[in-house]
Order: C-alpha cells, then sequence, then structure tokens
C-alpha cells in the first residue's frame, strides 16, 4: 500500500489549532507509531488567497509527486480543489466552499481569528484573488473524496453537492459546518488517499 504525504488545508479565520486539524495531527502519528509512513504538514495561511495559493503550491511542489495529497476544510476545501485541478494531487474536502469570493465579501475589513484574539485585515483585493483562483469544472471526479454535511450552518449542501457530483461524496445527515464527526472519518479518508 502506499502512503502519503498530506498536507491539511484550514478554514477562513481558522488555524492550525482547530479540532480537525489536531484530530488529523494525532490520528497520523498514531499511524507513525505503528510503522506507517505518513507525514503531514498544516501551516498557517494567510488572509491573502494569492499568497495562500503561493505557499499551498511550494509546500506541495517540495513533496514527490506520488505521494502528495491535499485535505482541505471550508476555504480550505476550496484551495485543496484549486492544487487538484493544478497540480493533480488527490484531494479530501469536508465542507468545501463552492464560492468563496461571492460569500466572503461580506467580510471586507477588519477580522478576528477563531483561535485567537489575532486580527487581520481582509481587504476588497483577496476577492478578485479568490475569482483568479477559481477553477472550472472538475476534470477528474474521482481525484476527490467529498464529505458534506447537510446541517451546514455556514454553507448551502446542495450547492456542494451539485459542485462536486461525480465525485466520492458523502452526504451526511446532520452535522455542522465543522463536521464534528470528522474522527468518525478518518479510516476511510487515509484508506482513500493510500488507493487514490
Amino acid at each position: 500500500m502506499s502512503r502519503r504525504d498530506l498536507l491539511y488545508l484550514h478554514g477562513f479565520r481558522s488555524s492550525p489549532r482547530s479540532a480537525k486539524a489536531q484530530q488529523m495531527g494525532a490520528c497520523i502519528a498514531r499511524r507513525q507509531a505503528r510503522g506507517e509512513d505518513w507525514t503531514w504538514r498544516c501551516p498557517q495561511l494567510p488572509p491573502s488567497p494569492a499568497q495562500a495559493w503561493s505557499l499551498i503550491e511550494a509546500t506541495l511542489g517540495s513533496l514527490p509527486k506520488e505521494r502528495r495529497a491535499v485535505i482541505g476544510s471550508s476555504l480550505g476545501g476550496f484551495y485543496a480543489t484549486v492544487a487538484a485541478e493544478r497540480l493533480g494531487c488527490p484531494a479530501v474536502l469536508i465542507n468545501p466552499a463552492v464560492d468563496p469570493a461571492r460569500d466572503l465579501a461580506r467580510y471586507i475589513g477588519e477580522i478576528t481569528a477563531w483561535h485567537s484574539e489575532e486580527r487581520f485585515w481582509f481587504r476588497p483585493e483577496f476577492i478578485d484573488e479568490l475569482r483568479a483562483l477559481t477553477p472550472a469544472a472538475l476534470t477528474q471526479p474521482d481525484r476527490y473524496f467529498v464529505l458534506i454535511a447537510k446541517g451546514d450552518e455556514v454553507l448551502d449542501w446542495r450547492e456542494m453537492a451539485a459542485r462536486y457530483a461525480g465525485t466520492r461524496l458523502t452526504v451526511l445527515e446532520g452535522g455542522d459546518h465543522a463536521l464534528s464527526s470528522f474522527p468518525d472519518h478518518l479510516d476511510d479518508i487515509l484508506s482513500f488517499l493510500e488507493h487514490a
């Protein structure tokens, strides 16, 4: 079985301290302790989508092409889609943002991060940067494993399901935007990535 070098991409206002990032890190650590050949990274993404993409592209570019994979939640799911389309790596998406240029326009201004008191500016030009990154139709739907919660209070699950039709798509009854049931899906996620 192949193993993977994973890049985890957090969502808007989030960080490597998010619950899912911590759970993924703990899962990979358990696998490493059993002697399995997994690595993972979870950088703090800058607010600028262009800068975030530069960081993502450089990080994935430093990994062996046959081993690299990406996991993204919400805005991170959007970035993971960009990575899958531009770099050809497998991607796991958790309640992925479909149109962040539209959805984040109302957040222009000074914002507080979720996991700290740190404040940052979300600038008007970031909307254009998101538009410039937005992929067209998915070229290889079998490259994706997508988890969507019908109970997502932030994003419309129907829009997500339509965008990722034809992928390995799991639509969960209930749930929430944070996908609190994430630990229940870790084995399926890593199994998908092993064989993708």
